[in-house]
């Protein structure tokens, strides 16, 4: 492998604190394991890998990259898995997330969540939502960090597709959408309407609730519709988020698909 290494070294410290949030907002940069989520990014987001770390010879497709070879115990010691891959990616920080401002064109669908706190549940929701189409996500800031490790890697190399925007003046943006057109419809177990709603509305906005409490009722009532997704309630209460969101996300998609 020829050397190309980056220009300067830092100490490993810096890379283990990027499993905490002040560390990544500090360095400006997040983690990603794993060659195939690595690729990912490469193939969509080229210009924000920074750095590889690796242990092994590097795949021709990421040589274009500055790298820093460490041991198997060094690279362990950084990585967030058991059982680290043999490559982790630096990944740039987009601070727009951070902002308050939604983008110039925000696209036809986005996903709203409020207060979802189990990372492996954000990131799977953001994976699923790129998988069917949508552009955007609003999060609360009481939401899982979606840059920390178990989102990064629950996200499958999705984190940085959509736009994101993490604030605490969520509800201000979510009535910038609707005064723009977009139909509120939020999933809610109690809900009067059938999830097939999702499918009549050409710009969308889904809010999901937290994983105990769902949705505020400041949502809840701002609501163009509550949608429910049918279940044995004799046989289990209700659906996780992220399965609740898959489907939801699955039926809007389902419309624009037959639209084409």
């Amino acid at each position: 492998m020829a050397e190309r290494h980056a220009p300067s070294l830092k100490p490993l410290k810096w890379y283990r604190n990027l499993a905490t949030r002040k560390g990544r907002l500090e360095a400006g940069a997040f983690l990603v394991e794993g060659d195939r989520a690595i690729e990912q990014h490469i193939q969509n987001n080229p210009g924000e890998v920074l750095e590889l770390l690796t242990t092994d010879d590097l795949p021709p497709r990421f040589t274009r990259y500055a790298y820093r070879e460490l041991t198997q115990s060094q690279l362990h010691s950084i990585s967030a898995t058991k059982t680290p891959q043999s490559t982790i990616a630096v990944v740039r920080l987009p601070f727009a997330t951070y902002t308050d401002q939604l983008p110039h064109k925000p696209g036809e669908r986005i996903l709203l969540l409020e207060n979802v706190q189990d990372p492996g549940n954000v990131g799977a929701l953001i994976r699923t939502a790129v998988a069917f189409g949508f552009s955007g996500i609003i999060m609360t800031e009481d939401c899982a960090d979606l840059f920390s490790p178990k989102c990064v890697q629950s996200s499958a190399g999705t984190i940085l597709t959509p736009w994101t925007r993490r604030t605490p003046r969520y509800l201000s943006l979510m009535e910038k959408l609707r005064e723009s057109g977009y139909a509120l419809v939020a999933a809610d177990v109690n809900g009067d309407d059938e999830p097939e709603i999702l499918e009549k509305h050409d710009r969308l906005l889904l809010a999901l609730g937290n994983e105990a409490s769902g949705l505020s009722e400041h949502i809840l009532s701002a609501a163009d519709h509550r949608a429910r997704v049918p279940i044995a309630c004799a046989k289990a209460q209700s659906l996780n988020v992220a399965a609740c969101g898959a489907i939801c996300m699955y039926l809007s998609y389902r419309r624009n698909r037959s639209e084409r």
